[in-house]
């Protein structure tokens, strides 16, 4: 087992997704939260027509030219009022991998600093838009994140992603997946060290500090519609983070909150207050950039696959 002293902190990111919401301001507010409680970077989901940049930069206003949120542009707003949290756009369909979607991450990543991370597809085995990923950036290139809950994107997410979130229910099949993305980047010629892998969990902190519901808490979540799920308190949920983190099962974890202003209220001033009162999470930014938050090094003439 390995202990969370020679592993480092876990790491924690948090979705800020207001479901039929396209006010910039609320997101602003809720990435605003996510900084003062040290988080590593927040995810945004892009639900525009993949149209790009439009009336969603202007004051107010988070849509572009179809209905829908674009999620660069609202990010992009939220870097002046923020100083250190990672902004990640979660940019699916025509608009992702195109050289119009990746130069405006690239645009981001300059402004922030180095602050943002960018998803990658691996659904389909090798990403698209990787030279992109590489071009110049303040950190080295943008921190790559990928969803590899289903077994065939594992492989792909291991030989390019440097973030990989995956939706798991159990600490046991957590330390499996984490274990196999490891052995597959280190096969595909990656330290394994260079990868950090988030279970990705819905969370529900509607119950205050009751106690978790059975099949929660330190047990870990239960499968629902929304995918892994758990319901609960602040300080059970504290609970899961630290054990699983601990046994070495995960490198952290990536928060949706089911009620979004709730919950990560309840998540940043509940559950990561107590984590840093245990001295298991940051209290302060050792660093400016999303790669120096995750505690990656700074690539060194690296291509996308992960040799030189």
């Amino acid at each position: 087992m390995t202990s969370s002293s020679r592993r480092g902190l876990p790491h924690l990111a948090a979705a800020v997704d207001l479901p039929g919401e396209y006010d910039v301001g609320a997101h602003v507010e809720l990435i605003r939260l996510a900084e003062r409680g040290g988080l590593d970077f927040v995810t945004l989901a892009d639900t525009s027509a993949g149209a790009g940049p439009g009336p969603g930069v202007g004051p107010g206003a988070g849509v572009g030219p179809g209905p829908g949120l674009d999620a660069v542009a609202v990010l992009s707003r939220a870097v002046a009022a923020t100083r250190r949290v990672g902004l990640v756009p979660m940019v699916t369909g025509p608009h992702a991998g195109s050289a119009d979607g990746e130069a405006a991450v690239a645009h981001l990543d300059r402004v922030s600093r180095g602050r943002a991370g960018r998803r990658i597809d691996v659904s389909g085995g090798e990403p698209s838009g990787l030279a992109a990923l590489t071009g110049p950036s303040p950190q080295g290139h943008t921190v790559r994140v990928a969803d590899a809950t289903d077994g065939p994107a594992r492989l792909a997410a291991a030989r390019y992603a440097d973030v990989v979130l995956a939706r798991v229910t159990s600490r046991a099949q957590a330390r499996s997946v984490r274990d196999q993305l490891r052995a597959d980047a280190a096969e595909s010629g990656r330290e394994p060290d260079s990868l950090r892998v988030l279970a990705a969990l819905s969370i529900d902190l509607g119950d205050g500090e009751h106690a978790a519901e059975p099949g929660h808490g330190g047990g870990g979540p239960r499968r629902s519609a929304r995918g892994p799920l758990y319901r609960g308190g602040p300080v059970d949920l504290a609970d899961l983070i630290a054990s699983w983190h601990r046994d070495g099962a995960v490198d952290g974890f990536h928060l949706i909150p089911v009620e979004p202003r709730r919950d990560l209220e309840r998540l940043v001033n509940g559950t990561v207050a107590l984590l840093q009162h245990r001295g298991l999470f940051r209290t302060f930014y050792p660093g400016g950039t999303l790669r120096e938050h995750l505690g990656l090094a700074r690539p060194v003439g690296q291509i996308a696959g992960g040799r030189t």
